[in-house]
């Protein structure tokens, strides 16, 4: 009679269990909706052939676009992505092939946690003072520097895992051919990862690619298109933050379209990393 009554317990609690995750999901599912159809809804109008190839108007004058914004994001994303995926890359192979079980390897491994959790804003303040503040001006190099700070933990921890997951098989076959060590980490092992490695590439762009804390800090704006990287650079985060809280129409309206052309790239990014991934474990 004990047991039944403790197996009865137990179902009961599962099903409650299921009942919970399960509007717990649907909570998340909802309100991820409700924003997507808010920014879409909103953003929309917005979309025109100015929007993509003009630059913004003056205020209180209608029309213009985000060009030089959508320019100077990807031009600050790029240069970011090259500082910070190769750096992350050679990390993450330090820790996986070479620093696995030394104290050196152990206190890179935990500064790469560390730094995952620090607030971008810190991240830019530190960039700020380092970049900004010795040269007085405000540039996209220290952007992408900052950028590519926040990208450097989630691609060596990423690169990491992905590397942890390839059979020692592997290793031991290449190595026993006469196979240089740095050879067979680029021929065998990044190979046996590569969808992984892409994974994590993806992720850590699509993190960065909507962060306003660091940018205001660094690379701060400009209603101009950019002419070096030693200058303030439009981008489309801060554009946001400033169209947003401005007293005109036209400007919250090309907020919203940027806010929506942000949100259906990193959405995109997000879905071909899931698909690589989900490949990578087939």
């Amino acid at each position: 009679m004990k047991k039944a009554d403790n197996a009865r317990r137990r179902e009961t609690l599962d099903i409650a269990m299921r009942v919970v995750s399960g509007a717990a999901s649907l909570i998340g599912i909802f309100f991820l909706g409700w924003i997507l159809w808010t920014v879409a809804r909103q953003g929309l109008a917005a979309f025109n052939i100015d929007f993509f190839t003009e630059l913004p108007a003056p205020p209180g004058v209608e029309g213009g676009g985000l060009a030089n914004a959508i320019a100077g994001t990807a031009i600050i994303t790029l240069l970011a992505t090259l500082m910070g995926v190769p750096l992350g890359l050679f990390t993450g192979v330090y820790l996986s092939e070479f620093g696995k079980s030394t104290r050196f390897g152990g206190m890179v491994r935990f500064t790469m946690n560390i730094t995952m959790g620090v607030p971008s804003i810190i991240v830019g303040l530190f960039v700020y003072t380092l970049l900004v503040l010795p040269f007085k001006h405000f540039s996209a190099y220290a952007g992408a520097v900052a950028l590519a700070i926040i990208m450097l933990p989630v691609v060596a921890r990423t690169t990491e895992d992905m590397l942890n997951l390839v059979p020692n098989a592997l290793r031991e076959s290449a190595l026993a051919i006469g196979m240089p060590r740095w050879r067979m980490i680029i021929a065998i092992l990044f190979r046996a990862a590569r969808s992984g490695l892409l994974t994590g590439i993806l992720l850590a762009v699509a993190r960065v690619s909507g962060e306003t804390a660091p940018l205001l800090f660094t690379a701060m704006s400009s209603p101009y298109w950019m002419k070096g990287l030693a200058e303030p650079t439009a981008n489309l985060t801060v554009t946001i933050f400033n169209y947003a809280m401005s007293p005109f129409d036209d400007w919250k309206q090309l907020a919203w379209g940027a806010s929506l052309f942000i949100m259906a790239t990193v959405l995109g990014v997000n879905i071909l990393a899931r698909t690589l991934l989900r490949e990578r474990t087939k």
